[in-house]
């Protein structure tokens, strides 16, 4: 693998460290300005590897490897670097609370103006609440309160455990109002079989141009269970009026985040602490990308890192299970309908086309990655994770990722500037219909090829997602920041296509952020057990046979001639075949290598043997 994840790390850490800090203190900023969502990001850079991979623990100062050290000698010493981090998530905690003690969650920087409309952007827009800042909001939150817990085990001076506790605690507040946020965000689109968004999933579901009567019967029955869940399952948060339009036969439905709190979501019962939960006006219906980053967000906290830890709350542990609920039903809704039918796949059928109309493979990416998710959930076969790992292929290549775009041509728009999507329902903050721009494509897709090569149990696809993650990895590279304060960060596009204009930019922490998150995925990879062959398995049985059977000879026959000499060497290849023995399934390669050795020495002493026996 070209992707070395603890060097790349390290190197991601010393840039981050060099940008960040102001003095003493940890300075917010970026491409697109200070923002409740690309600050986290800027911390996530340095918190995700610090809370996830156990080499990188910053927070039990003793442990810090040297290499670390040394990344962020410009943070400070194995004591202030813990210190440090905990003052800059304090000040994003105060940042982003307003006077009321009400947790922030706005796009305010992010949002851009629809390019049809006229008018500037409102300061009440800007401060709409968003799905990317709720879901980011969770990441950050967890790794803080996990950060904060091992910290203070190590912690003795009073002043320095009251800072400790008090990140904490509004951490916990930040965290609880996050996942109310998701909970009010979900939306639910009712839509009938004659309408356009009817008419649309139909003509994506339907790759064998069957009659429609015989497709809707079809997909009603598919989607069955995940109908009756909704109705049924969902009861507090935003999703569940909706529930009664579904038992009609001439309904379809989506499911999924919407962009912001949808229209008329209700308030949240809980004893949280989270105070106010703002009116919403986005859209009762979901996008893709939101509903993505939701779905990260949410894993997160059902992972084993916080079960372990116990970092959520009885309260917290409750609105987590509602979160999970809909988790479930997203995820298998989407899973559904991308593999529809006994023939080819929706999901296939590239571009992946949404039910407003709107076509583009990172949609494909998007919906991927939520089939990915619903096969780690479902054993599948080999066969069907090699159709998914076909598609990545292939948007690899249409995004120009994997093949060269030596002149300008509208795949590299999913680049620069980037996939825009209007913001229905901001327009009624007072000003013009906002829009969201995404350029992670590439990221994203090395992610998905990532934890598909980690699920794969072939040695031949496993080896081919990693050859893909090897090409995008290449990709990425040509988009580092090459010169100014940011170097050796991302993102420049015009590194990978020269053609593209190519002015001094500041950071992108949305795209370096994504980047560390593939780091963190390759990370586990590698510390997880190598990919058993059951070829390498059979022969390192066969040749521990062999072996087993030689050296019981040897025990048997073997002269004394050579009296404690030869007795040593019997006992070290003992030694050696009872590591062979005990490695054998786990790693059947180190099996093969360390038997074929001792059948050497075995034959050594064999031949030795038949000499002395001819001179005697």
């Amino acid at each position: 693998m070209q992707i070395q994840p603890r060097q790349q790390i390290l190197d991601i850490w010393r840039a981050t460290a060099r940008v960040s800090l102001d003095g003493d203190e940890w300075f917010p900023g970026g491409r697109e300005g200070g923002n409740s969502i690309s600050d986290a990001e800027q911390l996530l850079c340095v918190m995700s590897p610090a809370t996830e991979i156990p080499l990188f623990h910053l927070n039990r100062p003793d442990s810090v490897a040297d290499d670390v050290l040394e990344a962020l000698r410009e943070v400070g010493d194995n004591l202030r670097i813990p210190q440090r981090l905990m003052q800059g998530l304090a000040r994003y905690l105060e940042r982003y609370t307003d006077s009321s003690g009400t947790p922030v969650f706005s796009g305010d920087s992010y949002f851009v103006r629809d390019a049809d409309q006229d008018g500037e952007i409102t300061r009440e827009q800007r401060a709409l609440d968003v799905v990317d800042s709720f879901s980011i909001s969770v990441t950050l939150m967890l790794a803080t309160i996990g950060f904060a817990r091992t910290f203070r085990q190590v912690v003795t001076r009073p002043a320095l455990q009251s800072q400790v506790d008090a990140l904490e605690q509004a951490a916990s507040i930040r965290l609880s109002a996050a996942m109310a946020g998701l909970l009010r965000s979900f939306a639910v689109n009712v839509f009938t079989v004659d309408s356009d968004c009817g008419q649309e999933l139909l003509r994506t579901v339907n790759q064998e141009r069957r009659p429609r009567h015989q497709v809707v019967d079809e997909l009603r029955e598919a989607l069955r269970e995940i109908n009756a869940r909704l109705r049924d399952d969902i009861t507090i948060g935003s999703g569940a009026a909706e529930g009664s339009e579904l038992d009609n036969p001439d309904r379809l439905f989506e499911c999924g985040w919407s962009w912001g709190v949808v229209q008329e979501a209700p308030r949240i019962e809980t004893t949280a602490a989270i105070s106010e939960q703002r009116t919403g006006v986005a859209l009762n219906a979901p996008y893709l990308y939101f509903t993505t980053v939701a779905m990260d967000a949410i894993q997160a906290l059902s992972s084993e890192r916080t079960r372990l830890l116990g970092l959520l709350d009885p309260e917290q542990a409750r609105l987590a299970q509602s979160l999970q609920v809909r988790f479930e039903l997203t995820r298998s809704y989407w899973a559904t309908v991308a593999t529809f039918g006994t023939g080819r796949w929706p999901l296939e059928d590239l571009p992946w086309r949404t039910t407003d109309g709107v076509e583009s493979d990172y949609f494909g990416l998007l919906i991927g990655g939520m089939v990915i998710q619903n096969m780690q959930a479902v054993r599948v076969s080999t066969t069907e994770l090699r159709r998914v790992a076909d598609v990545l292929e292939e948007i690899g290549n249409r995004s120009r990722i994997t093949r060269r775009s030596t002149e300008p041509e509208t795949a590299i728009a999913v680049h620069h500037p980037g996939l825009r999507f209007v913001l229905e329902g901001s327009e009624k903050a007072g000003g013009p219909l906002l829009a969201w721009t995404v350029a992670d494509v590439a990221p994203t897709l090395l992610r998905r090829s990532l934890t598909l090569a980690g699920m794969a149990d072939d040695v031949v696809m496993r080896s081919w997602m990693f050859d893909l993650a090897d090409g995008i990895w290449a990709h990425l590279l040509d988009r580092v920041l090459s010169a100014g304060p940011g170097q050796g960060l991302w993102d420049r596009p015009a590194g990978a296509y020269r053609y593209l204009p190519d002015p001094p930019v500041e950071v992108s922490w949305y795209f370096t952020k994504r980047v560390v998150d593939c780091l963190v995925v390759m990370a586990g990879l590698i510390n997880g057990p190598p990919l058993r062959s059951a070829l390498l398995t059979q022969i390192a049985a066969d040749l521990l046979s062999e072996a087993d059977h030689l050296y019981d000879r040897e025990l048997l026959n073997g002269t004394t001639a050579h009296g404690g000499t030869l007795r040593v060497e019997l006992d070290r290849i003992g030694a050696e075949l009872r590591r062979a023995r005990a490695v054998r399934r786990e790693r059947p390669g180190v099996a093969v290598a360390v038997t074929e050795e001792v059948l050497r020495r075995l034959d050594r002493l064999a031949a030795a043997r038949q000499a002395d026996s001819g001179a005697t």
